[in-house]
């Protein structure tokens, strides 16, 4: 079996109902064709890179599925182009290494910082902290000399104004 890929963008126009709807309507179109899905994702309301049919944001939904004949393809494609609510879409082949990619993506491996990582950056960061940085030093040096050149600033400015008097 062939694992493939379907992204589809909805208008948002749409009320949640007829969103919603669309992608239970590809998923049950796959399942009557035989075809396994693997996952389903809603991944939200985005922002688009260049306007689609005047709107500036769509509803992205993933579909990860296998499929023994690629036929099933063509008319789950030319289903997607009828389908007013359905912007844009996008059907890719997955290789072995796309389908490792999606499960390690799920399994949480990739994309998020898992919970070991973000113990480790706290330690560093708590480390960090009870150390004054190079930076830190070098600024109390200068904020020393502004401070020291106010005061001789002001003492001259002192000067001036006795000897006016």
């Amino acid at each position: 079996m062939r694992q493939y890929e379907v992204t589809f963008i909805v208008d948002p126009v749409l009320s949640d109902e007829e969103i919603k709807s669309t992608l239970e309507t590809y998923q049950e179109m796959l399942k009557n064709e035989g075809c396994e899905i693997v996952h389903s994702e809603e991944m939200g309301l985005r922002q688009l890179a260049y306007p689609i049919n005047r709107r500036n944001s769509g509803v992205y939904y993933c579909i990860e599925f296998k499929l023994d004949s690629p036929d099933f393809i063509d008319k789950l494609e030319l289903s997607l182009r009828r389908d007013e609510r359905v912007m844009r879409f996008l059907t890719v082949s997955l290789n072995k290494y796309g389908v490792k990619y999606n499960e390690d993506k799920r399994n949480g491996l990739i994309g998020k910082k898992r919970d070991d990582d973000k113990e480790e950056d706290k330690k560093d960061k708590d480390a960090s902290a009870s150390k004054p940085t190079k930076k830190v030093a070098d600024e109390k040096e200068v904020l020393k000399k502004v401070v020291a050149a106010k005061e001789t600033l002001a003492a001259v400015s002192d000067e001036k104004s006795q000897e006016e008097e």
